[in-house]
């Protein structure tokens, strides 16, 4: 969930940002004369970063708003208590700030963490977890989520995503430049089809540059496993993984697109696999069973 929503915040950062930008005419002088390709570049890393730091800041709330989830402030239940206070103990065993603990409306067993550090973080499970997971799955889960965090994945995807970014917004202007003087017959490249042909040019390589970060945080997986493992033991973590593997049967409240822990429908295979934001949990099983711990 914390990889696609910080994907799809920061595709609507980016595009906004593009759209506003050239209705200002601000980067109007990249084509007025033929594509300065350093001006360009710098234009392009300054932007890119920032749409993904913008994305990384507002991916707390964003996962909140999105998710439905409801920060526990004061428990209320036996419940809401053990957990707070579990995650309150791995945390502190991990050497990281005390996150925001959420529970989310779904009857499919799911978690996630977000937030833009270490310090100031968020770990949030489903209700369909708190109900059918053991104490012991349910510490390997939130393990995972906390070794997420202790590991800095989504600063360091926020740093992935900006090159992926600085490429996008690049390459979007040199074709739209390309297109319109070759197609559109317009002398200096800087017509309406360079307008339209770099937007829809950024969406397409958007999306697709996106198989990137899909790829990072496939391999952040099994860290976050081996970090379940070491905070709640090896048997746990895989217990929960297996678990998981029983799952697909359940029905679920939220979206595929905000598919988190590590329910997976099967694996897939050719293209579809780039956009598998996990690894098959038979995989990760195996690569646990293997680990040094």
């Amino acid at each position: 969930m914390r990889i696609l929503l910080f994907l799809a915040t920061n595709l609507a950062v980016i595009l906004v940002a593009s759209f506003t930008l050239k209705l200002l005419g601000v980067d109007s002088y990249l084509a007025q004369n033929g594509i300065e390709y350093g001006s360009l570049l710098a234009f392009a890393a300054v932007f890119g970063f920032a749409g993904a730091i913008v994305s990384l800041l507002i991916s707390k709330p964003v996962a909140k708003w999105s998710s439905k989830a409801r920060v526990i402030d004061s428990p209320r239940t036996p419940a809401e208590r053990w957990l707070v206070q579990t995650v309150a103990e791995m945390a502190n065993n991990a050497g990281i700030g005390m996150p925001e603990v959420a529970i989310f409306p779904a009857s499919q067993s799911n978690a996630f963490a977000t937030g833009w550090n270490k310090n100031n973080a968020l770990v949030a499970v489903s209700e369909g977890l708190l109900h059918r997971f053991s104490k012991d799955e349910i510490r390997a889960v939130l393990g995972h989520e906390i070794g997420h965090v202790a590991n800095g994945d989504m600063v360091t995807l926020a740093l992935i995503q900006g090159v992926v970014n600085t490429f996008v917004i690049f390459a979007s202007r040199v074709i739209g430049s390309f297109v319109d003087r070759v197609v559109f017959k317009n002398e200096n490249g800087h017509g309406i089809g360079f307008f339209v042909v770099s937007i829809v040019a950024e969406l397409v390589l958007g999306i697709l540059a996106s198989t990137i970060v899909f790829w990072f945080s496939r391999r952040r997986e099994f860290r976050a496993d081996i970090a379940g493992a070491q905070l709640a033991g090896r048997a746990a973590m895989i217990g929960a993984l297996e678990r998981l593997k029983q799952e697909s049967g359940v029905p679920d409240q939220m979206p595929d697109s905000l598919q988190a822990f590590g329910i997976n429908r099967g694996a897939r295979t050719g293209l579809s696999a780039l956009f598998m934001t996990h690894p098959p949990l038979e995989d990760r099983i195996a690569a646990l069973q293997q680990a040094s711990l």
